[in-house]
């Protein structure tokens, strides 16, 4: 029996030599860190449903990873490919603490750097890039996830005020924000205001009972009579343009994110699988194993090339909504396929905690759907390539 050295899955793809020297320094020191503080703990807090997220984001912060890819106010100023490559290697530990560095850089961050007013950007990016400061994305609605154009949040102006009242479902980080960036309807249109979270009137209780992102904050956002100065609403944005913007920039994060979770899931389930004795051999020497894995390591090879070329695109300024949806439908639903066949592989231990497989699979499912469904994303790729939108 002929028995070679064991190969990575992305080095049959030669991944490292299309980066260059700096994007790999911050892919390995993103992982590093996830080695070192993220790993050891994670299971416990999935189980336990709690986060250290105010503790890590200090972390985060120091490590430049906050708004990462922004320029100014002490952001890092980071190419879109380094962003990817350390969302990667986030998730690669957990989809949560991605959660926590997407909603903070490319939501909330990104909301104020693109539309804010200078005194926006003054009071709230550098605390923010730091983490001494955490933000929330207000758009999703208890009845209005795919559809954000219907929200019912509705902004009025008061003299010289305005007043928001309305509820806002699934926020990431909502209940230890500082600020939240919240949208609503006004009589001119959709608009966003930066809310401080400790203005009257709001409050950000926590959801519970999750058995997805568990080691994350998900809140609902109330807003009672919320009274803002006029200089609260964010000035750049007009229209569902504004939050659809910032949406595909959280999108491209989770188009590398997600192939996180899925080589987390493969390394894993090889390492298993060369060390499980089935039938006085190893599970990793049958076929049918050796089939699934093969075809698992192709699949998370495509969609890393797939990032590698989107990130290019971005860098590059060529990038398009309609490429991120490509990017993050293909991606999301092939590392859940590998996270599901990963799990048969490891038997009933894919089941327990002792394992990140399930963990994965779990958190998949809601990166599944989050950031635009996968049917979102097949109509807008079809009106893409049609010309025919199917959205009304």
């Amino acid at each position: 029996m002929t028995r070679t050295a064991p190969t990575p899955p992305l080095d049959l793809f030669g991944i490292d030599a299309l980066l260059d020297d700096e994007e790999r320094a911050i892919r390995d020191t993103v992982r590093r860190y996830c080695d070192d503080r993220i790993r050891p703990d994670i299971a416990q807090w999935f189980e336990a449903a709690q986060l250290p997220a105010r503790e890590l984001a200090k972390e985060l912060g120091s490590l430049g990873l906050l708004g990462m890819h922004l320029d100014g106010y002490g952001c890092a100023g980071t190419s879109a490919t380094a962003y990817g490559l350390a969302c990667m290697e986030l998730e690669a530990a957990d989809s949560g603490i991605r959660s926590l560095v997407s909603v903070q850089g490319s939501l909330a961050m990104y909301a104020i750097y693109r539309f804010g007013s200078l005194e926006h950007k003054d009071t709230w990016l550098p605390r923010m890039a730091t983490g001494e400061a955490i933000g929330c994305f207000g758009l999703t609605e208890p009845d209005f996830g795919s559809d954000p154009g219907g929200m019912r949040t509705r902004a009025k102006r008061d003299g010289s005020d305005w007043v928001l009242n309305g509820t806002k479902m699934w926020i990431t980080n909502g209940s230890i924000a500082d600020v939240a960036v919240v949208w609503a309807q006004t009589d001119d249109g959709i608009c966003g205001f930066v809310v401080p979270t400790d203005t009257s009137g709001f409050s950000a209780p926590e959801l519970t009972q999750k058995m997805s992102l568990r080691a994350s904050v998900t809140s609902e956002l109330v807003l009672d009579d919320v009274r803002l100065p006029e200089s609260a609403m964010l000035p750049g944005a007009t229209g569902l343009g504004g939050p659809l913007s910032c949406l595909s920039e959280a999108r491209f994060g989770i188009v590398f994110g997600s192939l996180g979770a899925a080589r987390d899931c493969l390394e894993t389930t090889i390492a298993y699988a060369q060390s499980r004795q089935v039938f006085e051999k190893s599970l990793a020497s049958y076929q049918l194993t050796q089939a699934k894995i093969a075809d698992m390591t192709l699949e998370l090879g495509k969609g890393m090339l797939l990032a590698l070329h989107l990130g290019r695109l971005k860098d590059g300024g060529k990038i398009c909504n309609e490429q991120v949806s490509l990017g993050k439908l293909n991606n999301v639903r092939e590392a859940l396929k590998i996270a599901r066949e990963c799990r048969t592989i490891l038997g009933a231990n894919g089941i327990t905690l002792e394992y990140p497989v399930i963990r994965h699979a779990n958190n998949l499912e809601s990166v599944l759907t989050y950031e635009g469904t996968s049917e979102v994303h097949q109509l807008i790729i079809g009106q893409a390539v049609t010309g025919e939108s199917a959205f009304r």
